[in-house]
């Protein structure tokens, strides 16, 4: 702390008496005006000397106003003491008064002793040294006078998560005066008012000592805050919300290391006050439905002092070292764009695709501070959903929050965040569902934008509007493969279009339906082992990029632009990537704790490796610096992880190095080139798209992949009916059939009604199924339009009758045609 963040709080009068002699004593001079030099309260040692006077404490009149002071814990408890025998708690609610609305008062209480090396040395030594003489102890030491020196000139500026308050201190104060149920209101006021002082005066500070100074008060408040939770909700709360949401980035970085560092016990606390603030504002946002919640400040500053103990979170959760970042880890979109242009293997599809500049989104500035991603983040302290607020996520407008998200892209030179926006920096508030809603508003958008562009430049020309694909059952890959390619090198910007399928000789018009076919049997059988470009882990039942590949790189372009079609156009496939696909698409690389999920088997042996710790490690492993794997043919292939590794043991000495090597080869080296093309192609689909800001790698999987939550019931719940009601003899024969049916046939009927085998993100509830009565009975079987998730169903006189019909239909149905 400077200086100028150690002065006396100057008092509003210049002569002022208090029996509390121990309390204020030196804080005036002899003409009655405060001597700066002496009022310090920052000292706690000097505090505790006069908290400890019960002389004077006994016989003070509690009715006699205490002037401005720091507060300590022996300070509190000798007020609480003597409020206690008084049986007056004024004295003690117009200190708490004075102190909590006074930024400098609170900035110096609470302080840590300033106790020497030898004293600290003492609080650590043993019960048989602390009985020795000071002097004794002096005389074991070489110099010490020397050694203060030099540690004085070697001294390390503070790291970031230093902190001049003493928090055990202040938890036991802070327990000890909540015991006191009459303190609450006055330090709703108190703490209202500091709020509301601290919002003007952190805009006007430009010193960094003050804003040091307020940080402190910041730690101090929301210790306060978090163990008073209710009382402080309506009041306190959003007035301290509002002045934390304006400290400089640096600030909020601070203070996010200090609660991550020293505070990890309270953080969920913190975090579920805020949850509650928001809730309460969005359910009266709901009630009254007069404004936008992102209108509402409460609420757009309570998410941003989430966002600090977010990243808190993520600090004191385990971290992964920078290392296995690319080269620019706030900007996914354009790595890799431009390397081997000049290669020769490189098809000429992948050389025309040249990243937007508006891929370049702007990077959130407080992991800039931090020098930390959510890619970084292995294990958080508390899980990333406990962030989700079900109740905003139900209730918030997505296109409205999408408008303010491109109303602040396109305004650069404005404020930043002048219109609030959760997709912009804050999404984690979100459930993956409502998000999912963001990015959909968004690839809408760029459709129509593209579709109006080539509208315009149909004048004299031949362009569609739609990305248009027209492809043989029985040759799909082939197609599929000319078709991409063509629209990349006239103009990549058509793979943004509205995507439109045609299978050859039949009549199904595409509204969602005939793409969804699309997907699922070009995925089938580019994933199928015969086609050789995947291998399947029988261990963890993932599928993995062949190294061995006789496919050429525009495949595996091909599967990326896939991957990026699907999520562009609200597609879920059937694929089964590990977690580290997804994280590599996001700009990290593979590192040892992604072979948990990529190979379980491997895993457990490098990592039962790691754990030996006897000598006779090369006697017990015998393992060298070689490695083996298997083919798709099942061939074995070895390679030496460094030069010569064929004669280099593993040992203690070398062991990380030996598992760090075995992972980057398995996960980045061994596939490097089939990967980087895959990439290639899911960027020339998402490289605009809001996509990285949006989503974690969990996300992204649940994206593309669906749930796995076959919940029926939320699809009986939901689904609606036209001809029939949900008390019709048929529905509740039909939805008794369901229920029963084993999973194979449950995901079958879900193909032939909406096209897709897969839960959307969010689960079965979002299917929006609907059964119409498609006539009286008849031998036909129930029919389905998969572009708008309707099952037909005719009104068959039995249940043994329709279970008939139903499960040939869903065991028998392929292809389209026209009813």
């Amino acid at each position: 702390m400077s200086n100028d963040s150690q002065k006396k709080y100057p008092s509003s009068s210049t002569n002022y008496t208090s029996p509390y002699s121990d309390f204020t004593r030196s804080t005036t001079n002899k003409a009655g005006s405060v001597n700066d030099s002496d009022a310090s309260c920052s000292s706690a040692s000097s505090c505790s000397k006069s908290s400890h006077n019960s002389t004077t404490v006994d016989s003070a009149p509690a009715a006699i106003s205490l002037g401005p002071t720091c507060l300590t814990e022996p300070i509190l408890y000798s007020i609480i003491e003597v409020c206690q025998k008084e049986t007056s708690y004024a004295f003690l609610i117009r200190t708490l008064g004075e102190v909590f609305s006074s930024r400098e008062l609170i900035a110096q209480s609470f302080q840590k002793s300033s106790k020497s090396t030898l004293d600290a040395m003492l609080d650590k030594a043993p019960d048989d040294l602390k009985s020795m003489k000071k002097e004794d102890l002096r005389a074991l030491e070489n110099d010490p006078d020397k050694d203060e020196d030099c540690l004085a000139s070697k001294e390390e500026p503070p790291q970031p998560h230093y902190t001049t308050v003493d928090l055990p201190s202040l938890k036991r104060s802070v327990k000890k005066l909540f015991e006191i149920s009459l303190i609450f209101d006055p330090l709703n006021t108190a703490l209202q008012n500091l709020g509301t002082s601290l919002s003007c005066e952190i805009r006007l500070l430009t010193k960094k000592e003050k804003i040091e100074e307020i940080i402190t008060v910041f730690v101090i408040v929301f210790e306060l805050i978090h163990n008073g939770a209710s009382e402080f909700l309506e009041v306190a709360l959003p007035s301290i919300c509002c002045a934390c949401a304006h400290l400089p980035i640096w600030a909020q970085a601070r203070l996010a290391c200090i609660w991550a560092e020293h505070c990890k016990e309270d953080l969920r606390q913190i975090l579920i006050n805020l949850q509650q603030l928001v809730t309460l504002q969005v359910i009266q946002v709901d009630y009254f439905g007069d404004y936008h919640i992102q209108s509402n400040e409460i609420v757009a500053n309570a998410t941003k002092v989430m966002k600090i103990v977010y990243y808190a979170n993520m600090l004191a959760g385990e971290i992964e070292p920078p290392k296995y970042r690319e080269d620019d880890p706030f900007d996914t979109h354009a790595r890799s764009m431009h390397e081997d242009d000049d290669d020769d293997h490189t098809l000429s599809w992948n050389k025309a695709f040249k990243p937007s500049s508006s891929a370049n989104m702007s990077q959130d500035p407080l992991a800039a501070e931090l020098a930390v991603t959510i890619l970084d983040c292995r294990k958080p302290y508390m899980p990333f959903e406990e962030f989700y607020n079900e109740t905003l996520s139900d209730n918030v407008e997505m296109a409205h929050d999408y408008l303010n998200y491109t109303k602040n892209n396109m305004n650069q030179n404005s404020e930043p965040n002048s219109h609030f926006s959760f997709m912009l920096g804050y999404s984690f508030i979100l459930t993956t569902a409502t998000k999912t809603q963001g990015l959909f508003y968004g690839n809408r958008v760029r459709m129509f934008t593209e579709r109006r562009l080539s509208e315009y430049q149909t004048i004299g020309h031949s362009h569609s509007p739609y990305l248009r694909l027209k492809v043989r059952r029985d040759h799909i890959i082939d197609d599929a493969l000319v078709e991409l390619e063509m629209f990349a090198m006239a103009n990549p910007k058509d793979l943004k279009k509205q995507l439109k399928v045609e299978f050859a000789g039949e009549q199904g018009i595409d509204e969602g339906g005939v793409s969804k076919e699309f997907f699922q049997l070009i995925v089938e059988e580019i994933f199928n082992p015969d086609y050789g470009m995947f291998v399947h882990n029988l261990d963890s039942h993932n599928v993995w990029f062949n190294p061995t590949s006789f496919e050429n790189e525009a495949q595996f372009t091909l599967i990326g632009i896939v991957l990026g079609l699907a999520i562009y156009n609200s597609i879920i496939l059937p694929v089964n990537f590990p977690m580290v696909v997804y994280r590599k698409l996001m700009g990290m690389k593979g590192s040892f704790r992604d072979l948990e999920d990529f190979s379980p088997v491997l895993y457990r042996s490098l990592k039962s490796l790691l754990d030996y710790e006897e000598n006779d490690m090369e006697d017990t492993f015998v393992q060298t610096f070689k490695i083996t794997y298997q083919d798709v043919f099942g061939d074995t292939i070895t390679h030496e992880l460094k030069p010569d590794g064929d004669s280099i043991f593993v040992n203690q000495e070398n062991k990380f190095e030996f598992v760090e090597l075995y992972a980057d080869f398995m996960l980045n080296k061994s596939i490097e080139k089939q990967f980087k093309a895959f990439k290639k192609g899911f960027q020339m689909v998402t490289d605009e798209s809001p996509l990285h800001l949006l989503f974690r790698p969990d996300e992204i999987e649940l994206l593309v992949c669906g749930s796995r939550d076959f919940d029926f019931n939320q699809l009986e719940e939901t689904t609606v009916y036209v001809g029939y009601s949900e008390n019709s003899q048929i529905i509740k024969d039909f939805w008794d059939i369901v229920h029963k049916l084993p999973i194979d046939l449950k995901r079958k009927l879900l193909q032939f009604t909406t096209g897709s085998d897969r839960v959307p993100v969010g689960g079965l509830s979002n299917v929006n199924l609907m059964i119409n009565r498609s006539g009286p009975d008849s031998d036909r079987l129930p029919t389905s339009h998969t572009c708008y998730n309707v099952l037909l169903l005719p009104e068959y006189p039995s249940k043994e009758k329709l279970e008939d019909r139903l499960l040939k239909a869903i065991n028998y149905s392929t292809g389209f045609g026209m009813l």
